[in-house]
This record gives C-alpha cells, structure tokens and sequence, in this order.
C-alpha cells in the first residue's frame, strides 16, 4: 500500500532491529511518509537491500550495521545519523528476542540474552541519542515492549521481566523529561522472526500454533508513525496493539 508523504517536516528516524519484522514495517512505513530513516542491525546484507529498496521508491535511507549490546555500536549508529542529517529526532528501540521457555528449562545463556538484547540493547540507544536530543531542546524515543509487559505466562517469565522493565524506563525517563517525547507501544501477536529464537521445541511449537490469529509488523509500524507525526506538545505515552482474536 502507496501512503502519502508527510506534510510537515521529515524527521530523521532511527530504527533498530530494521532487517525484519516490526523494524522493516516501520521503516517502509515512514520512509514512504517522507522521513529519513536509519536502519540498524546486525545483518548488513539485509540492511542494504531494504535501504536500496527504499531508495529506489523515492525515499531516503541510511543502512548501519548494528549490535544494540555493544554500547560502541549503538554509539557509531547514532553517530552515522547525526553525521549525515545534522540532527536525531526519533529512536525507534525494536530490537527485541524471544526465546521462550520454563523457569525449570534452566536455558541461562538465553535469559542472559533476552536481558542483553531486550533491556541493555534499549538502555544502549538511550544513552547514545539523549546528550544529542537534550542539546536540540527536542526528541521522542520510541520503545517496542509487549504485550508481555503487561501480564506474565508460562514460558515468557524471563521475557516479561524484561518487556516490564522496559515499561517502568520508559516512565522514568519520560518523567524526567520536559522536551523528549517518550512512546511505549505493546504489540500483541504479530507476524515476524521473534519465534524463530525460540530453541525449546515444546514452547515453539505451541507458540506457532497461536500465530494464526498474527496481526502484521505493519500495523505496528502504523501505530509508531501515529505516535511520531502528533504535534510537538502531543506525547502519546502507550499504546497496546492486539490481534482482535487475542485473548
């Protein structure tokens, strides 16, 4: 679907975890709204085809390898942003993995993961775009939590913890903060590689078994470029996307 360009101003928008899923979604979506936008992550192949596609359909886009863990990375990410457009005005923070399973499992290495990537990865992109977003008197961050974030189930007590954290960062930061937007969006089931890092068989397949009723990355992308393009005294604080089947 063709979406019209924006008429206010563009925005330089930086996305991570944009090789796939809610990340691609939202960079197509506010691409073809006429922002600029940033791509990160950690497949560069991908990266490339998504910003030569992008530019290709008359929009503008920067592809930077990215490893939101590495607070170097996220550090030279934001830089290659500022360096190119002069400023940063939104941060969108998906990266995100999801390798559920049961507390007895005992799976440490993933826990570890999910903290790194899910709650260090959004405290990484914090730390590298607020000095420049503080010196601009201006800026909006934008958190992908979860449904997760608000309720706990079996299998996703480690995942949950960190979609709930992010929830109380985000409330800390926007409290602390008179100029910067802050925007918590929770999807429920939505179609994208989360499940692929699944490694307990068991709770992969029950939880491919629930991605019928999946609502696609693109409805999320809709609801980030809702929340960025409301004016300058708007702060749309969260918003929760289900699939309308979802319990």
């Amino acid at each position: 679907m063709r979406h019209a360009p924006t008429t206010a101003a563009p925005k330089v928008v930086l996305i991570t975890g944009a090789s796939s899923g809610i990340g691609e979604a939202t960079a197509r979506r506010l691409a073809a709204a006429g922002h600029h936008v940033v791509l990160g992550a950690r497949r560069a192949e991908r990266l490339a085809a998504l910003a030569k596609e992008i530019e290709a359909g008359g929009g503008n886009a920067l592809a930077h390898t990215l490893d939101v863990t590495d607070p170097l990375s996220t550090r030279s990410f934001v830089d290659a942003a500022h360096n190119r457009y002069g400023r940063v005005d939104v941060l969108v923070n998906n990266a995100g993995v999801m390798p559920l399973s049961r507390l007895d499992a005992l799976r440490t290495e993933e826990w570890d993961r999910m903290i790194d990537v899910n709650l260090r990865g959004v405290l990484h992109g914090i730390a590298a775009v607020l000095p420049i977003m503080t010196a601009q008197g201006a800026g909006h961050i934008v958190n992908i939590a979860s449904v997760s974030g608000l309720r706990v189930d079996p299998t996703a007590a480690v995942y949950s913890a960190t979609k709930h954290a992010v929830r109380a960062l985000s409330e800390g930061l926007r409290q602390e903060s008179q100029d910067l937007r802050v925007t918590v969006i929770s999807p429920g089931l939505t179609r994208s590689e989360l499940t692929d890092t699944i490694g307990h068989q068991d709770t992969k397949d029950a939880v491919t078994g629930q991605m019928s009723i999946a609502i696609p990355a693109a409805a999320i992308g809709e609801a980030i470029h809702y929340a960025i393009t409301q004016p300058a005294e708007v702060d749309v604080n969260e918003l929760v996307i289900r699939p309308t089947a979802q319990g």
